[in-house]
């Protein structure tokens, strides 16, 4: 069994460090982290995903095995040991995962794995079966490590789509450290990842794409990571309201200290909060006709959609028409949208082709600056369709995500006109 290893730091200023005097002790950094060994990916809100490229052949270190009937072997890497992967899918029958969890050679006296399948249906009627799962592996911090969680899966070996798979496991890591983070006298939640599933909190030294573990901060508190201004590479130095620090002694087995940085670097500042009831951040701009527009304030009495997509992004495209059903069939009755263009430099005449060919007859904001459209990064977009619905009066995000997408939006419209309307004669009375 597993246990949880509590990891509690208390870290001076970089320059109490060094012996420099006049340190204010509310901007020591505090970390107080628990590892989280399984079950971590919600929180995290994603993954990194590693390939593992399968063989046929069968390892020299394979020293005993249950009998397989078509076997895959690979090895996975992890806190400095090989751990031998045999994956076995007889035609016919279910696959089964076999994980050499602790590094002996034999695949008969390990922890059972998970491996459960799925069938899905496709648009030519034919089926494919993907795999998902999972798997422990000790993170080697010492004479009794802890077991931590792996998530893993695989697409159908003869899916089409995706011929370059066929011998790929993919597997990422479902633990992390988890806790809270005292910045200057703020505390924070906070999680520690291994993005890259090695078992070596230290991550990559000096890699052009970055260390592969990450911190990750909840600096507005809206219990969410954003990947603008809450997560930050452990190996750089990182900004929190005007101060820059940086984490040292990071070990491997993930505990760590935060120290005020030598280096300065900017700070970049989260998205705002823009969950439903919340206030919508207002912002001005001008439109494609070359009219200005004040985002809520020229909305009085009405309920708006703030819509933002790109004629390049198939999803957006795949939304309009029931969008402009929607529009039509509420606009009289008090809905209007504004259109946040996501689309590339000189594409004026093809977002107003494509809007007029699409019956797209509400306004549109265009300034050619792709994802660092100014609205777009204001907002901190970082997928397209995305949608937030507001009051005109108020500024209250009464919907957004999924309410506002596909056979949910006419109701969604409905639902607020008819909220909107209440509160209105409730103001009257």
């Amino acid at each position: 069994m597993s246990r949880i290893r509590t990891v509690t730091l208390s870290a001076a200023l970089f320059c109490l460090a060094v012996g420099a005097p006049g340190v204010r002790a509310e901007e020591a950094a505090e970390v107080k982290m628990s590892l989280l060994p399984s079950s971590a990916t919600p929180k995290l809100g994603g993954y990194r995903p590693q390939l593992l490229k399968l063989t046929a052949d069968k390892p020299a270190e394979l020293k005993k095995a249950p009998e397989l009937v078509a076997p895959l072997y690979g090895a996975i890497q992890f806190g400095g040991k090989s751990y031998l992967v045999a994956l076995d899918e007889p035609d016919g029958k279910d696959a089964t995962l076999y994980i050499d969890a602790n590094a002996n050679g034999d695949l008969t006296d390990d922890p059972a794995t998970t491996w459960a399948k799925h069938v899905v249906d496709v648009p030519n009627g034919t089926k494919l079966t993907m795999y998902n799962g999972g798997f422990k592996l000790p993170l080697q911090t010492g004479d009794t490590p802890p077991l931590v969680s792996l998530s893993a899966y695989r697409f159908d070996k003869n899916d089409p789509q995706r011929a370059g798979l066929k011998t790929t496991f993919l597997y990422y890591c479902d633990y992390a450290y988890d806790g809270e983070i005292t910045l200057a006298g703020a505390k924070y939640h906070a999680m520690l990842t291994d993005d890259m599933a090695t078992g070596d909190f230290r991550g990559k030294k000096d890699a052009p794409d970055g260390s592969g573990v990450r911190l990750l901060i909840d600096v507005n508190g809206d219990g969410k990571f954003n990947p603008r201004g809450e997560m930050f590479d452990a190996a750089k130095p990182f900004n929190i309201k005007g101060n820059s620090w940086a984490v040292v002694d990071l070990t491997a087995g993930g505990s760590f200290k935060i120290v005020k940085s030598e280096k300065a670097v900017a700070e970049v500042l989260p998205p705002p909060d823009h969950s439903v009831g919340k206030i919508i951040t207002a912002f001005k701009a001008t439109k494609m006709d070359g009219t200005a527009v004040s985002f809520p304030g020229d909305y009085k009495g009405k309920v708006v959609m703030l819509d933002f997509w790109a004629t390049w992004c198939g999803p957006c495209m795949g939304e309009v028409p029931g969008l402009v059903k929607a529009y039509n069939d509420a606009h009289p009755k008090g809905i209007e949208i504004l259109g946040i263009s996501l689309d590339q430099p000189n594409a004026a005449d093809k977002v107003k082709t494509v809007t007029a060919e699409k019956g797209m007859t509400w306004p549109q904001v265009y300034d050619g600056k792709f994802w660092k459209a100014e609205v777009a990064d204001l907002y901190g977009i970082n997928s397209i369709p995305a949608a937030f619905l507001v009051d005109g009066d108020t500024g209250e995000i009464l919907a957004n995500g999924g309410s506002l997408r596909g056979e949910n939006l006419a109701k969604t419209f409905e639902e607020a006109l008819a909220k909107k309307a209440e509160k209105d004669k409730k103001r009257v009375n």
